[in-house]
């Protein structure tokens, strides 16, 4: 039996991350936690965000939990959800903000100028909503998705990688944008998969049976 953590730092959907993680987990232990020590015995880390991306920032580094999360983003299998997958990344346009630089790139704003559809209709920024999510690159977080599978999104920025390499997934509004990264053992996308369905609960169902080795 393995030990998931969803890191509780006071942001995040955390009682939705939890129920689903722990609805796929087959008898695994799912603990919703800000205890420090129990992140770092965890096998497995889900790092969830939501809201504005300093006052997770904030709250991250208040928490006493920062270190450890950073250990674990490099060490051992993770799952950033969400605004937890903008913290990856070196910065933010969001209040200017710092996030804690495990990839090169940054989030940028939806730009007003170019959210317009193929109808000349403005879109609304929030992106807020079901979207198709294109699956660029094979990875076990994919099994059993179909590819363009529709996941929910509520965001208003955006990662730009600077590794394109980093890329598994994209969606289109109006533009292509990032919706899901992975390298190593660590894998984070951009929409909720709590709030996905059985596609969303399937990605959750592969992070707990993936080994965090194979990239394919």
């Amino acid at each position: 039996m393995q030990k998931i953590a969803i890191v509780d730092y006071g942001m995040g959907n955390l009682r939705s991350v939890y129920q689903a993680v722990k609805h796929v987990a087959d008898g695994h232990e799912v603990v919703l936690t800000h205890d420090p020590d129990v992140v770092a015995s965890a096998d497995k880390v889900v790092f969830p965000g939501q809201g504005a991306m300093r006052d997770c920032m904030k709250n991250l580094n208040e928490s006493g939990l920062r270190a450890v999360v950073e250990t674990a983003a490099r060490e051992k299998p993770f799952l950033g959800v969400c605004v937890g997958m903008q913290m990856l990344f070196e910065h933010s346009e969001e209040a200017d903000t710092t996030g804690l630089g495990i990839f090169k790139g940054r989030s940028l704003r939806f730009p007003a100028a170019l959210m317009i559809d193929e109808n000349g209709q403005k879109l609304k920024v929030p992106h807020m909503g079901w979207n198709n999510v294109k699956q660029v690159r094979q990875h076990p977080i994919w099994q059993g998705i179909e590819n363009n599978a529709r996941f929910y999104y509520v965001h208003s920025y955006f990662v730009h990688p600077a590794d394109t390499d980093l890329v598994i997934g994209v969606s289109d509004y109006p533009f292509t944008f990032c919706g899901a990264v992975a390298q190593g053992q660590l894998v984070a996308v951009q929409f909720h998969p709590e709030k996905s369905d059985t596609a969303g609960l399937q990605l959750y169902r592969n992070f707990v049976n993936w080994d965090g080795k194979s990239s394919s």
